[in-house]
């Protein structure tokens, strides 16, 4: 298997496997393979509207994950993810991927 490891602060934080491989790992885990569509992203963004980094705290809340945890897993402090949430800040290209990937919320991530 081609896994590619992320390590931050010298602990494994993310794997990274081929797409064949992760879709094994689906369908052997029970769940339905996905297809990689690369335009659907734009145009599924266009039909819902996108929620607001103000949403942040809500969407945390929803989640049932702890601003902390949060601040930690995207790398900035509690006190600035707390500025995120009430709307002084708005968060850089970095932040909004994490924060995208941590929330899953696809249409905050720009394309690289």
């Amino acid at each position: 298997m081609g896994i590619q490891v992320i390590s931050r602060d010298g602990q494994p934080e993310y794997a990274v496997v081929p797409w064949e491989q992760y879709q094994a790992l689906l369908k052997a885990a029970g769940q339905a393979p996905t297809e990689a569509v690369v335009g659907e992203a734009a145009s599924s963004a266009a039909e819902a509207p996108l929620p607001g980094f103000s949403e942040v705290g809500q969407i945390r809340q929803a989640r049932g994950i702890a601003p902390e945890q949060l601040a930690r897993n995207v790398g900035v402090s509690p006190a600035y993810l707390a500025m995120i949430e009430s709307g002084e800040r708005q968060p850089d290209a970095a932040i909004r991927r994490a924060l995208a990937w941590h929330l899953g919320v696809a249409g905050w991530s720009e394309p690289s």
